[in-house]
C-alpha cells in the first residue's frame, strides 16, 4: 500500500489544526477560570529568544495552508498577523482550515516532482515537492504546534498527550 502525497499532507494539518484548536479553547476557559488575563498566555514563550505562543500558531497556520497551496501548484492566501486572542487565534486556525478543505487529491498527488519555490530567510530556494513537504513543511510545522502545545502546558495548563494527538 502506498501513500499519496495529499494523504501525507492536508489531513494531516487538518487533523492537528483541530486539535490545537480545541487546545486554544481549553486554555481559554482555563485562564479565565484562573483569572489570568489573555495576553498574559497568549504573550507568553518557552525562552526569550522563542516566539510567543501567537506567533507558534500563526506560523504553523502559515505551514499548513502554505504547504497545501504550493502542493497544489497555488499561492498561498496571505493573513494578517493580527491576532491578539485566543478567538482570534482559532479563527486563524478556521480560516485555514476551511483554505485546505478547497484542496483536492487531484489537485495534490504527484506532487513529489513539481518544482516548489520559496523564499527562506531571505533565500529563493527551489525544491521537489516531496523534498519540501517532507524536510521543510510537515518539519516546521510540527515545531511550531508543540512549541504552542508546549508553552500551554508549562504556563499550568492541564493537557495530556491524546489532546496533542487530536485524539
Amino acid at each position: 500500500m502506498s501513500i499519496s502525497m495529499y494523504q501525507a499532507s492536508v489531513p494531516v494539518f487538518d487533523k492537528l489544526l483541530g486539535a490545537l484548536s480545541a487546545i486554544l479553547a481549553k486554555a481559554s476557559s482555563w485562564a479565565e477560570t484562573r483569572k489570568i488575563d489573555q495576553p498574559v498566555l497568549i504573550n507568553a514563550r518557552l525562552a526569550p529568544d522563542m516566539f510567543a505562543l501567537s506567533r507558534q500558531v500563526q506560523i504553523a497556520c502559515d505551514f499548513a495552508k502554505g504547504a497545501g497551496a504550493r502542493l497544489a501548484g497555488l499561492e498561498p492566501p496571505k493573513y494578517e498577523d493580527n491576532e491578539t486572542t485566543f478567538a482570534d487565534l482559532r479563527a486563524r486556525i478556521d480560516k485555514t482550515r476551511k483554505f485546505l478543505a478547497t484542496l483536492s487529491a487531484a489537485q495534490i498527488d504527484g506532487s513529489e516532482e513539481r518544482v516548489i519555490k520559496l523564499k527562506i530567510a531571505g533565500k529563493d530556494i527551489e525544491m521537489k515537492g516531496l523534498e519540501y513537504l517532507l524536510y521543510t513543511a510537515m518539519p516546521n510545522f510540527y515545531f511550531h504546534y508543540t512549541s504552542a502545545y508546549a508553552i500551554l502546558r508549562h504556563n499550568g495548563l492541564d493537557l495530556a498527550k491524546k489532546e496533542y494527538l487530536g485524539n
